[in-house]
């Protein structure tokens, strides 16, 4: 398969390495940043200088691929979208961006091309573990979704560092956030909804944030009666980031929001990704729930380093490709997360970067309620 992966940063880079290692996949990654693209030339993976803003361009380098991963910021996702769409080629990315999921899923509408956004971390394998659960039962009454990409040596006052995109880490802060609520679905507040929690001895804390659910309301409408997502922190972080966006109003200036997180909080490549899903129901008569989790950590892959995030998020759209290209999933229209398998997904040589983690899967029956 012929991929053009439009975006070389960081997870760019960890997607190229991860498809070129197979043999299976043909890549040519796109940026504009030559220095970027200098990097994976250096790794021996084909480069092209496009501008990817420009869809009339960008339509023009697609002729002749067979798919495009796009791992640029969730706001060029439309215009790399539709010059997918144009060009004749099936089309994956990892936006969180509700808006540009909606604008996609329109895209896709009577295409012979598939179009499948929202193909990482959270969302994508999230929403892929939480409705797998959720089939398990007769009857749904809760489902919480939680992720945190956290540093594993939290270390100035927001114990937080930045380990993704920072323009997709202020639009899931500022941007109203769905849930299902007494079986309706509803919008939520970010930064709202906190809950604390322990895990392995660790104390954390959580909250609304926007885009992780990916499209479960919809695919969950009338069969549960509560549905959320809610990003994971240490305790202390959110207080922080509400001051910074409602009391110093900067949730109105993400620009300057944007320069200031970057001037002051390090990245890291020392991290942790924590993932915790639980859903609530009947089967066979008693209340049980399903509980899944994961924490996973950065090590080597495909002989170089990657973060926990690179891993989960390129293994993830990776996975997904790869099943796509084995024919598991639908050929054509708007794909949805939760049409993923989640057998299939752990066991393709992709996903395997999820099992290869510590990891809990555990059943236990509540008392009647």
């Amino acid at each position: 398969m012929k991929v053009a992966l439009v975006g070389a940063g960081l997870i760019g880079q960890s997607i190229a390495n991860l498809l070129r290692e197979t043999g299976d996949f043909d890549v040519v990654a796109f940026d504009r940043d030559e220095h970027a693209l200098a990097l994976l030339d250096a790794q021996g993976i084909a480069t092209r200088r496009v501008d990817s803003a420009d869809t009339s361009a960008l339509r023009q380098a697609l002729i002749g691929f067979d798919a495009l991963v796009n791992a640029l910021p969730y706001y060029l996702a439309i215009g790399v979208a539709s010059a997918a769409r144009s060009a004749g080629i099936h089309y994956f990315d990892l936006t969180e961006d509700v808006r540009a999921t909606h604008a996609i899923r329109a895209i896709a509408e009577d295409s012979v091309q598939a179009f499948m956004p929202q193909c990482g971390l959270a969302p994508g394998f999230i929403g892929i573990v939480a409705h797998d659960l959720a089939k398990r039962l007769d009857d749904v009454r809760e489902v919480k979704m939680r992720v945190g990409a956290l540093p594993e040596f939290p270390t100035n006052a927001l114990k937080y560092n930045l380990t993704w995109s920072i323009d997709g880490l202020i639009n899931e802060y500022c941007q109203p956030c769905e849930a299902i609520r007494e079986g309706r679905t509803q919008w939520v507040q970010p930064l709202e909804g906190v809950e604390h929690f322990s895990l392995d001895g660790i104390e954390y804390e959580a909250f609304n944030t926007s885009g992780g659910l990916g499209t479960l309301c919809e695919t969950l409408a009338g069969k549960v009666e509560s549905l959320d997502y809610k990003s994971v922190r240490y305790p202390g972080h959110r207080e922080l980031m509400k001051f910074l966006l409602d009391d110093l109003r900067m949730a109105s200036d993400r620009d300057g929001l944007k320069t200031m997180l970057k001037r002051a909080v390090p990245s890291t490549a020392q991290d942790v990704v924590l993932i915790f899903v639980t859903v609530t129901g009947m089967r066979h008569g008693q209340l049980v729930q399903d509980v899944f989790t994961r924490k996973i950590f950065a090590k080597q892959v495909c002989g170089m380093p990657m973060s926990a995030i690179q891993i989960t998020t390129a293994g993830a759209i990776c996975a997904e490709l790869d099943l796509f290209r084995e024919g598991v999933l639908p050929q054509s229209g708007f794909v949805r997360q939760e049409q993923v398998p989640l057998d299939a997904f752990l066991a393709n040589r992709f996903g395997k970067l999820y099992e290869g983690a510590s990891a809990i899967v555990a059943e236990r029956a509540l008392a009647a309620a």
